[in-house]
């Protein structure tokens, strides 16, 4: 079976780190034995070129220097900041609706897979009508927000969605907002780990699975428990990673250090972006929030490996953004630890609360704070999330389990199409 996967990012180069989840996705239909080539759009000049053995096909759609649509930020972000940017966005569906036909007249696919239908579904459709490929459309939560900034994007996500043999979403909060604009059926279809099996932190005697200094306790108290101590300062330590952006809800979690005792808590916030500065100067009044940076995979593995709780604040920003899934989530629990997050967006298909972790009401500061004071001093809670976790990744984030269930969906509409 020969699949096209269309996108507006891609990996670069090797050591590229845009889209990880999709480049692992492909990695794995591969080793399903499903023939990929990728169409993705240039950027600078960037021409095809091939990542990790498939066929990145680059469809140019502007001068090199202007081709900065796609890439080390979301598009919509970069046309809010540069509104120029979207004079760029004709070119770029009539370039890409060429250069997709062109590639299914030579390579003949069986499947064409759209992810962000908006605008790569009129990208696909051309040559899936001409060509009569069946076309399964992906969302991921972005292409939704347009809708409320600019209306008319719904009726042309409307009539995409009925082209449309096949539906998927990251999460069943996407899958409501599909169904929203049309009722079809739509496939769950999450990501799940990015983590490279060869530097994966479980297997590389940097953490034990259960890892964690309960609050108040001393190495002595400890001894003959099973659970091994943290070569730290003795604080309980709340990890977040992840961009200094609005929807990541930091600054809530910066709030909570009110709430915690600073000679045993400490929040480490790894990462950078936009309001990096502006949350360091919230920050400035409570010593025992620490900001680090970027972070090389080395130092970032030893923030995994010394932390008690990991903590995603998400909320919905002023533009109705929120988390689609949260992938961070499935790789913390990958690592043995426990979850804090807030009850938005796609989050609780993967914290289920008291089962795989706890979920907390958006924008509240000192409900954060309980929530790792529980953690912090029940042994008990602390082992059934992490067992609760473990359990929830096995049911519904491995990837083995995520791509049967596409081979399968593109299997089924593959025969469908030779019935007919």
């Amino acid at each position: 079976m020969k699949v096209l996967v269309i996108g507006s990012v891609y990996p670069r180069f090797h050591e590229d780190a845009e889209v990880p989840w999709l480049r692992t996705s492909i990695a794995h239909l591969k080793k399903a034995g499903v023939k990929i080539q990728v169409l993705a759009p240039s950027y600078k000049g960037l021409k095809s070129h091939e990542i990790d053995g498939t066929r990145v096909n680059r469809f140019r759609y502007a001068p090199a220097n202007w081709e900065i649509l796609t890439h080390e930020e979301g598009a919509p972000s970069k046309m809010a900041s540069k509104p120029w940017l979207q004079l760029l966005a004709i070119p770029y569906i009539i370039n890409g609706f060429f250069k997709c036909l062109k590639i299914c007249r030579q390579w003949k696919p069986d499947i064409i897979h759209a992810h962000w239908p908006f605008p790569h579904a009129y990208i696909a459709l051309g040559a899936a009508k001409l060509l009569r490929i069946p076309l399964v459309l992906n969302f991921h939560g972005a292409e939704l927000l347009l809708i409320r900034k600019k209306k008319w994007v719904k009726p042309l996500l409307k009539f995409a969605i009925g082209q449309a043999q096949a539906v998927f979403a990251n999460s069943s909060f996407t899958a409501g907002k599909i169904k929203a604009i049309r009722n079809v059926d739509v496939e769950w279809s999450p990501y799940g780990t990015t983590l490279d099996e060869r530097r994966d932190i479980r297997h590389s005697g940097l953490r034990p699975v259960v890892d964690v200094i309960p609050y108040g306790e001393t190495g002595n108290e400890r001894e003959g428990s099973g659970l091994v101590p943290h070569p730290v300062n003795g604080k309980f330590k709340v990890l977040f990673v992840g961009r200094h952006i609005e929807r990541k809800g930091i600054c809530y979690l910066i709030d909570s250090a009110k709430f915690l005792p600073a000679d045993k808590f400490e929040i480490r916030i790894v990462g950078v972006g936009d309001l990096t500065e502006k949350l360091k100067q919230q920050a400035a009044k409570y010593p025992h929030v620490i900001f680090t940076g970027k972070l090389s995979p080395e130092d970032l593995a030893n923030e995994y490996r010394t932390a008690n709780v990991f903590v995603l604040p998400a909320i919905v920003d002023h533009k109705g953004d929120t988390e689609g899934l949260g992938v961070v989530l499935i790789e913390a629990m990958e690592l043995g630890l426990p979850i804090v997050a807030s009850n938005v967006g796609g989050i609780p298909d993967v914290v289920v609360d008291g089962e795989s972790g706890i979920l907390v009401p958006e924008k509240d500061p000192e409900a954060l704070a309980n929530a790792f004071k529980r953690i912090a001093s029940d042994r008990s809670l602390l082992e059934s999330l992490l067992a609760g976790a473990r359990k929830r990744i096995a049911d519904c984030f491995t990837w083995d389990g995520i791509i049967q269930r596409q081979v399968e969906t593109y299997t089924r509409l593959v025969n469908k199409r030779k019935t007919r």
